[in-house]
């Protein structure tokens, strides 16, 4: 079976090589029969990376252990579920994850695409050359498919990754990685066959604003993961990789603002190319984070021959991105221009140029301590409040502007029309200012603004349904006949609702510790916490203890938590390891 493995992988990148080859020399020759032997070669990538993984799946199903891989992840004990989770629990099954993500996406996408045959022909080899990274990299540097005399036993998988949320996280988050792979494609191929209309963002918007949700949803799974695993109250630590998850996402939200001003008034043709590349080479960047081991993480693997290969690769993707998008600077200029510092365009540039700025202050905390290594031969780690001074200073204006920019007209916005807009929106928010300094939550600045500013944002979505509804007179029919606009508004609600709880769980946070025996309380923030009682049951693969807690307020019962402690078995008869949860 590991000897179909290995084939299967080596046919794979045969075929992008050839694809990469072929597909090249025939966008630039015009060769029609090439170019379409070449697309056949990308499509069949799939079939053998497919076979490829299924080999995997089945070694980890079997308990083959004569696979090193299936050696060093699971044992016997492990419950079927998590044992074919292990596919992407470790660093050569998840390069395997990617190749198969990319080569499934790459082929739906060019079968999709395949009557814009100028646009399509320069992207197959775009998005061949990346395969032909990660299928290199299996084949010849990690591979999932190596064997050894099988040992009696497996190792077992960390017991972090025992959990429900790590069967949907890690793949949501590849899906919205690899995603981003598409629209870098498309738009490097507009530029190579000098396509540089709306064409490659028509072709790409639905794959971007897939990519978007997987890598938002995946984040949020892994913060409740986090949240349930690691301690209480802790969601999101700023870790490395957890911020190499949120600087792509964040650089495809402005880009998915960014193209509806293209395709609206022709303008920002250069700067969609810059955040689109950007997005691409922060998916590639996570991945190295997360792979090669240069970082103390709990994403992290241990030191791996991998970080200089994807270091050279990003090196690769950015200059071929920088030099291509310069050589094409002439067709990338536009007539349009901003006509007002007072418009929906205006608006929609600001919400980018402070994404951007995020999302760069986030890069430089995640490389600062790389480099301080590398120059100085000393660690210094960026902590906490760097983060948070950032994301109060770029955040909170972020969060207005959801609300500012959907009432500004197009082009030019007269003060008039501005305050007939504003005025519902500024009455709720300055109500809601005053009721919650009344209250005693002017405590904290930034949790009084991120309030604020949410009612703010919730008038104004509330107002636009108000009105559009009185024109429609059906909220279904209003949706209907603009589903992107509206679409938007109620991703707008949502994120609304996580910087709520964002504000709520962070600026008001009250954290106490303090030791109780069975009978014993201690008030939190108004709430009583009872420590019950203490007990021990046998799951299906680990021993679970747990405490019982009740929760409550003002006498009334809230809820009850069972915090506690699970001890994972390494082997049958041999040493536990212990996980908080």
């Amino acid at each position: 079976m590991a000897g179909l493995g290995r084939a299967a992988l080596l046919l794979s990148l045969g075929l992008v090589v050839y694809a990469v080859v072929a597909g090249s020399y025939a966008a630039w020759k015009r060769r029609r029969r090439l170019a379409l032997s070449a697309q056949n070669a990308l499509l069949a990538s799939f079939g053998s990376t497919l076979v490829a993984a299924l080999v995997l799946w089945s070694a980890l199903a079997r308990r083959d252990f004569s696979f090193v891989y299936v050696s060093e992840h699971i044992n016997h004990s492990l419950p079927l579920g998590y044992a074919l989770s292990a596919f992407w629990g470790g660093q050569e099954g998840s390069l395997l994850l990617w190749l198969l993500i990319l080569s499934g996406y790459a082929a739906l996408a060019v079968w999709l695409n395949r009557r814009t045959r100028d646009l399509i022909a320069w992207v197959v080899p775009v998005l061949a050359g990346v395969a032909v990274f990660f299928a290199f990299m299996l084949c010849f540097v990690s591979s999932p498919f190596k064997t050894a005399p099988a040992p009696a036993d497996g190792a077992g998988m960390v017991p972090s990754l025992q959990n429900p949320y790590m069967l949907a996280h890690p793949p949501l988050l590849y899906l919205g990685y690899v995603g981003l792979t598409i629209p870098f494609a498309f738009a490097m191929g507009a530029l190579l066959s000098r396509r540089t209309d709306e064409r490659w963002i028509v072709a790409t918007r639905r794959w971007t604003l897939a990519a978007w949700t997987f890598l938002g949803v995946g984040q949020l799974l892994g913060a409740h993961w986090a949240y349930v695993e690691i301690g209480w109250g802790g969601y999101y630590a700023w870790d490395p990789v957890e911020n190499a998850a949120l600087m792509p996402w964040l650089a495809a939200t402005a880009f998915l603002h960014s193209v509806m001003i293209q395709e609206k008034r022709g303008m920002l043709k250069l700067w969609n190319m810059i955040l689109v590349a950007l997005a691409f080479c922060l998916s590639i960047f996570g991945t190295f984070l997360t792979r090669s081991g240069v970082i103390n993480s709990i994403h992290s693997f241990s030191q791996s021959p991998l970080g200089g290969w994807f270091l050279g690769f990003i090196a690769f993707v950015t200059a071929f991105s920088v030099v291509l998008i310069y050589v094409r600077l002439p067709l990338l200029r536009t007539r349009t221009k901003l006509e007002s510092l007072v418009s929906r365009e205006a608006a929609f540039l600001y919400n980018n140029l402070l994404l951007v700025a995020f999302c760069l202050t986030i890069l430089w905390g995640v490389v600062y301590p790389l480099l301080t290594e590398a120059l100085r031969g000393e660690t210094r780690s960026v902590s906490k409040p760097y983060y948070n001074f950032f994301l109060h200073s770029f955040g909170l204006p972020l969060l207005l502007l959801m609300g500012i920019g959907p009432l500004v007209a197009w082009r030019r916005a007269s003060l008039r029309s501005l305050g007939r807009m504003f005025l519902a929106p500024l009455a709720a928010a300055v109500v809601t200012g005053v009721a919650l300094i009344a209250l005693g939550y002017g405590s904290s600045t930034p949790g009084l603004l991120a309030y604020t500013f949410s009612a703010f944002v919730a008038a104004s979505i509330v107002l636009e349904f108000w009105r559009g509804t009185r024109a429609t007179g059906s909220v279904v029919r209003l949706v209907a006949r603009n589903r992107r606009r509206y679409g938007g508004y109620l991703v707008h609600a949502a994120v609304l609702l996580f910087a709520i709880g964002v504000a709520g769980s962070s600026a008001y946070q009250t954290v106490r510790e303090r030791g109780l025996q069975p009978g014993q309380s201690m008030a939190v923030a108004g709430y009583t916490l009872t420590y019950e009682q203490l007990g021990a049951r046998q799951e299906a693969n680990a021993v679970a203890t747990r405490a019982t807690v009740d929760v409550s307020r003002g006498g009334s019962h809230v809820t009850t938590l069972y915090p506690g402690k699970n001890n994972y078995p390494v082997a049958p008869g041999g040493p536990t390891v212990s996980n908080e949860v």
